[in-house]
């Protein structure tokens, strides 16, 4: 990929390793439809080059991703606002596939906040190395929605009680935690450092034999994804029209408590 003032994610080949780095800063790294996109072009361009043996998934700025862009949401013309949430959806979970079934390696090098569907791509990678400057939370519940579609990833990973509170709660947990929980293969004082000898060790690896592994520890994840993944994708989109995430998606973009806080109540009395 060349360098071009649209590019909101950034390619280049490191050794054995192609790095795709989201270079959205502005915005957080927000999952718009143009940086989703451009993560599915370059892991084509990844499968594509011949010495390319493993995938480094990265970001600039303090946030690794914040989730979906709910700028472009609003934006969105209100013609049919359920077809176009499940659009929006279909492309989530397309990504999310496509890094699970990509046959190299994907390895999440993370040192900043994590929110929302940025923990789908998370939970998407093979391995995670993530830094001291990372927090993680799935804020959904608390704008009026669910982590639906990135359920899809996240469950088979976390365990049962880490997800039946940070799924509800939207509480915010450091990288120790996350390794706790299994979203996390490592948390790193330097992500560099631990990265160069994850990489080092698939790099001893044959294409087939680190494809034909991959396909091994994915199956599982992708059978039920198959299944569910429309049905999660209409869910979501029943959730994101709704009245309750219209205000708590406006109550975060004016950063501001939504109705239903306890702090919003005390606002208005």
């Amino acid at each position: 990929m060349d360098a071009h003032p649209d590019r909101q994610v950034d390619y280049r080949v490191e050794g054995p390793a192609a790095r795709l780095t989201l270079n959205s800063p502005h915005n957080r790294n927000a999952l718009s439809t143009a940086l989703i996109a451009q993560l599915h072009q370059g892991l084509r361009d990844a499968v594509a080059h011949p010495r390319v043996r493993m995938v480094v998934l990265g970001h600039t700025g303090g946030t690794f991703c914040a989730g979906a862009d709910l700028t472009q949401a609003s934006d969105e013309p209100a013609a049919d606002p359920e077809t176009l949430a499940a659009q929006r959806g279909r492309e989530m979970a397309a990504l999310l596939r496509a890094l699970l079934e990509s046959p190299l390696p994907v390895i999440g090098a993370i040192d900043g906040h994590v929110r929302a569907g940025g923990m789908g791509l998370v939970g998407a990678c093979d391995m995670v190395v993530a830094g001291p400057k990372c927090t993680f939370a799935l804020t959904e519940a608390r704008i009026g929605v669910a982590p639906a579609i990135i359920s899809l990833v996240l469950l088979p990973k976390m365990t049962p009680r880490g997800a039946g509170r940070y799924f509800l709660t939207g509480e915010t947990f450091t990288a120790p935690t996350a390794v706790e929980l299994g979203m996390v293969t490592i948390a790193a004082k330097d992500v560099e450092t631990e990265l160069s000898c994850l990489v080092e060790a698939l790099a001893k690896g044959s294409p087939q034999g680190l494809a034909a592994s991959k396909r091994l520890t994915t199956a599982p994840i992708l059978a039920d994804f198959d299944r569910a993944a429309e049905r999660l994708t209409q869910e979501s989109a029943r959730l994101f029209i709704s009245a309750e995430a219209r205000e708590g998606m406006l109550a975060f973009l004016q950063k501001r408590p939504p109705e239903w806080s306890e702090s919003a109540t005390e606002v208005s009395d």
